[in-house]
């Protein structure tokens, strides 16, 4: 089975661009049960679940003292090692 590549190895090939993942985190910080996002040409991530997958972002974003750039922060994290589909 071929190895899945992650986000940020997409970013680094430039198969998406650094808009295309802000537009992940910004669909999850409006609203964090929306499900898949498209991005890039041919991409979808579920970004709740790279959330959940991700120790600290899951963690992170629980907390009431975190501020909104570090949450943020945390789910740019958690999204860029998460491994996005191919549609």
């Amino acid at each position: 089975m071929a190895n899945r590549l992650m986000t940020l190895d997409l970013l680094a090939t430039l198969d998406i661009v650094d808009d295309d993942v802000a537009a992940v985190v910004d669909a999850y910080m409006t609203d964090p049960a929306s499900g898949h996002v498209s991005f890039g040409e041919g991409y979808r991530i579920d970004p709740a679940a790279a959330v959940a997958d991700h120790p600290f972002a899951n963690t992170l974003i629980r907390q009431p003292w975190a501020s909104p750039e570090l949450r943020r922060a945390a789910v740019r994290a958690a999204i860029m090692l998460a491994q996005p589909e191919r549609l």
